[in-house]
C-alpha cells in the first residue's frame, strides 16, 4: 500500500501535482503510522550496525563499507522526505531510486544481526560471571563477618567468665596477672593450630585445584569437553526430567489423597469389625450363659420328672393302700386299744426292773472293785515281805 501510494506520489511529481490533497485522512493517518515505524526500524538498524562498526576493525568492516549502509539509509530517509515534501523535482526521486539499489541486502542484516546477537550473549555472560563472582564475594565477606562476630562473642563470653569472674581474688578483689597471661597464652596457642590446620587445609586444596586443572586439560586434548551444544541438550533433558517429575510428583500427591482416603475408609471398617468382633464375644458369652442355663434346667427337669415318677409311684401305692384299707370293728379296737395299755405298763415294769438290775449291777461292780484292790494290795505286800 504504501509503495503504491509512493508511486503515485512520484506520477503526481512528475505532473507537478500535489500527492497529498489526492488521499484521504485515513489514508494519511496510515501513511504517517507506517512512516513513524519505517523511521524507529531505521532508527535499530543504524545503532545496531553503529555498534558493528565501532567494535569490528576495518579491515573486517571493508565489505561492510563497500555496500555502504548509511547511504541506504540516507536513501530511505530522502525517500520519507520525498513522502512528507511536494513538489520534488524528477532529478531526486531518481537519485532515491539509485540510492535504494545501493541498501544492504537480508543476509548482510541477518549476519551482523547474528553477530550482534552473539555478542550481547557473551557480554550477558561476562556480566553473569562478573555479578555472580560479586555475589559470591559478598556471600563470602558476609560468611566471614558472621564468623568473626560469633567467635568474638565467644571469646568475650569466655574471656568474662575466666577472667572477669573466675579470676578475681576472693580476698583483694583484683584480678589475678598469672591467670590472664595463661588465658592468652592458651589463646595465642591455639589460635597458632588453627593457622596450622587452616595452612595445611589450603594447600591440599591447591593439591587438588591442579588435579582438577590437569584432567580438564587432558579432557580438552581429548576432546571430552561438553560443548553449548552439549549444554543445551542437557537442560532440555533437565527440562524434560523434571517435567517428569512434576508429573510424578502429582502422581504420588494423588495416590497419597487416595491412600489417605483408603486409610480414613480402613478405620471405620476396623472400628465396625472392633464392635461387632466385641458384640460377637458378648452374644458367645451369652449363648454360653444359656446353654449352661438351659442344661441345669434340663438336668433338674430330669431330676424333677424323676421325682414326680417317684411321687406317682407313692400316690399309686397310696392310693392303692387306702383302697384296700378296710375300717375295723368299734369293740375289736376297743380290746386292741386294752391291750395297747396292759403292754405300755409291762413296758414301764420291766423298765423299772432293769433300772434296779442296773442299780444292783453298779454295787456288785464297786465290791467286786474293792476286793480285786484288797488282794491287790496284799499280793504287794506278801511279795515284799519275802523280799
Amino acid at each position: 500500500m504504501a509503495d503504491s501510494e509512493t508511486q503515485s506520489i512520484d506520477t503526481s511529481n512528475e505532473t507537478g501535482e500535489d500527492p497529498l490533497q489526492e488521499l484521504s485522512d485515513d489514508q494519511l493517518y496510515k501513511l504517517l503510522a507506517d512512516t513513524l515505524h519505517a523511521n524507529e526500524v531505521l532508527a535499530a538498524e543504524t545503532q545496531m550496525f553503529e555498534k558493528f562498526l565501532n567494535r569490528v576493525e576495518p579491515k573486517d568492516a571493508g565489505g561492510v563499507h563497500q555496500s555502504t549502509p548509511f547511504t541506504g539509509m540516507a536513501s530511505t530517509q530522502s525517500n520519507h522526505e520525498n513522502v512528507r515534501t511536494v513538489g520534488r523535482k524528477r532529478s531526486k526521486s531518481r537519485s532515491s531510486n539509485m540510492d535504494r539499489s545501493l541498501r544492504l541486502t537480508a543476509e548482510q542484516k541477518c549476519d551482523i544481526a547474528q553477530r550482534e546477537i552473539e555478542e550481547l550473549r557473551e557480554e550477558i555472560d561476562t556480566l553473569k560471571e562478573e555479578s555472580e563472582k560479586v555475589l559470591d564475594t559478598y556471600k563470602a565477606i558476609m560468611e566471614e563477618a558472621d564468623l568473626r562476630l560469633a567467635e568474638i562473642k565467644k571469646e568475650s563470653y569466655e574471656f568474662e567468665r575466666d577472667i572477669t569472674k573466675g579470676a578475681v581474688n576472693s580476698r583483694t578483689g583484683k584480678v589475678v596477672a598469672e591467670k590472664v597471661i595463661r588465658y592468652f597464652e592458651d589463646k595465642l596457642r591455639s589460635r597458632d593450630t588453627l593457622i596450622e590446620k587452616l595452612r595445611l587445609k589450603n594447600s591440599t586444596l591447591k593439591v587438588q585445584k591442579k588435579k582438577l586443572h590437569l584432567q580438564l586439560k587432558q579432557k580438552e586434548e581429548m576432546g571430552e569437553v561438553l560443548h553449548e551444544v552439549d549444554f543445551n541438550q542437557l537442560k532440555i533433558e533437565n527440562q524434560q526430567y523434571l517435567e517428569k517429575i512434576d508429573e510424578r510428583n502429582q502422581d504420588l500427591l494423588r495416590l497419597k489423597l487416595m491412600a489417605g482416603n483408603t486409610l480414613q475408609v480402613l478405620n471405620t471398617y476396623k472400628k465396625k469389625l472392633h464392635t461387632l468382633t466385641m458384640e460377637s464375644e458378648r452374644l458367645k458369652s451369652e449363648i454360653s450363659s444359656r446353654n449352661n442355663l438351659l442344661w441345669r434346667i434340663d438336668s433338674e427337669t430330669d431330676a424333677v420328672e424323676q421325682e414326680r415318677s417317684k411321687a406317682e409311684k407313692i400316690n399309686r401305692k397310696l392310693r392303692q393302700q387306702l383302697a384296700d384299707f378296710r375300717v375295723p370293728e368299734v369293740m375289736e379296737y376297743v380290746n386292741e386299744k386294752a391291750d395297747l395299755y396292759e403292754i405300755q405298763k409291762k413296758v414301764k415294769s420291766w423298765e423299772r426292773k432293769v433300772e434296779i438290775a442296773d442299780m444292783a449291777l453298779k454295787t456288785h461292780r464297786k465290791t467286786w472293785n474293792l476286793m480285786q484292790m484288797g488282794s491287790n494290795s496284799m499280793t504287794q505286800w506278801r511279795m515284799m515281805e519275802t523280799a
